[in-house]
């Protein structure tokens, strides 16, 4: 039997990803390496979704590729030219392929490259996996999405959707918080698109996770806002109640119609606009987080203006800002593209007004008291969060999994700062 080294980078479903991974390969009867030094076989969960995450890929791969190699993810199955031009010898799984991991692995280890791309009928609920934080389960509802984008590789990597069945994640969630988690994430590639493939929807499996009889929160994962219309009403009243953490992530992407129709997005700026407005109307305090792309390769100085005064109407939370790169493959990488500084000019503009925009809202909660779940360590500190997803960090020593009342004492853009008082 052999030691195996995992590593993952990129969004929570490739997180989930190589917990799976681990735990096939523990049940396969091989151990998991402490460090890739002391492995006999490395296995790399890549991510491609943006230009800078790929580098950074290509720069694991090479220096990993001395040893035995397995390059799971997205970049193997969207770019499997660029993961063979840099490690030859490595073999390659899919992130639709994860139940031929052992064989992949085990071929790896007898000297023989394997290629295992295509998907597999395995479902990815229910799998065994190792846990990379106690605290948290990691639960991939669905696989796959509806969406074109002409910017977006997940579609050539991950395929059309496939929702799993509501009844196999409630039995999941279920299993996750007896073995100890505090914290469940229901995610996927779009959650905004759940169910839609088997008559079902995200409403419907938010309301089923949340009759789970255990005490422990739910953070609802990434929906794309062209899906949010058809289910606004039953996710608003799904959100009521307490196990729900009050969060969305919706990624408008552009302020710009134009743009979102070159980017094939399917939704408009007004949607987005009023997703926000409901969801901070019907809740006190929510917490909304968004993805913004600039220089997509049609965006005007207009559209980019359009893009400033939604951020600044709608106040999000949170921005996850992304200097739109050519990804190989994809519509707009065949686009005329936009002067580099030009875009470096425009990401500056965005950061700093969502930053200030962060800043502010943060501030709102300065003075707030109430119960934080500690379900994060990093850096050597645990950090927790409340009802409305706020990232909080304290000095107070605080053990993974534990509640405590916290005062909110300062605020930073990307959290605040308490005391336990109880």
């Amino acid at each position: 039997m052999a030691k195996i080294w995992v590593e993952a980078y990129g969004c929570s479903a490739s997180f989930a990803d190589s917990e799976m991974i681990s735990g096939l390969v523990v049940n396969g009867g091989h151990t998991l390496a402490e460090n890739e030094k002391d492995s006999d076989l490395s296995v790399i969960v890549t991510c491609s979704v943006k230009d800078v995450t790929a580098h950074k890929m290509v720069h694991r791969i090479k220096k990993l590729r001395s040893n035995p190699l397995v390059v799971a993810g997205c970049l193997p199955k969207a770019e499997q030219t660029t993961v063979e031009k840099f490690s030859p010898k490595a073999s390659l799984l899919g992130p639709n392929s994860l139940g031929k991991t052992l064989e992949v692995i085990t071929s790896a280890l007898n000297g023989v490259r394997k290629i295992e791309l295509s998907d597999t009928d395995v479902s990815k609920v229910g799998l065994p996996k190792v846990r990379l934080n106690p605290a948290v389960g990691i639960i991939e509802i669905a696989s796959g999405c509806m969406s074109e984008c002409t910017f977006c590789q997940t579609k050539i990597a991950k395929g059309d959707l496939a929702s799993y069945r509501v009844g196999d994640i409630v039995r999941q969630v279920r299993h996750e918080i007896e073995d100890g988690c505090a914290e469940v994430w229901l995610t996927s590639t779009d959650n905004g698109c759940y169910g839609l493939d088997i008559g079902s929807s995200l409403p419907e499996l938010v309301h089923s996770v949340s009759e789970v009889e255990h005490e422990f929160m739910i953070r609802v994962g990434m929906m794309n806002p062209m899906y949010l219309p058809r289910i606004q009403g039953k996710l608003l009243e799904s959100f009521t109640n307490d196990k729900v953490f009050k969060f969305l992530h919706v990624p408008v992407q552009s302020g710009s119609d134009k743009v979102l129709r070159d980017m094939k997005r399917q939704h408009t700026s007004k949607i987005f606009h009023d997703v926000n407005s409901a969801f901070r109307k019907r809740f006190d305090r929510f917490t909304i987080a968004t993805d913004i792309i600039v220089g997509f390769p049609t965006e005007t100085e207009e559209d980019f203006d359009k893009t400033v005064d939604l951020i600044k109407e709608t106040r999000p939370d949170v921005v996850n800002l992304s200097r739109y790169s050519a990804r190989s493959g994809t519509k707009a990488s065949q686009m005329q593209q936009i002067d580099v500084s030009e875009v470096k000019r425009r990401s500056k503009i965005v950061f700093d007004i969502a930053k200030e925009i962060s800043q502010q809202r943060n501030e709102e909660w300065i003075g707030w008291k109430g119960e934080v779940l500690f379900d994060e360590v990093s850096d050597g500190i645990t950090k927790g969060r409340n009802f409305a997803y706020k990232q909080i960090v304290t000095e107070n020593k605080v053990k993974l999994g534990q509640k405590a009342i916290v005062k909110i004492d300062g605020a930073a853009p990307n959290g605040l700062y308490g005391s336990i008082t109880s």
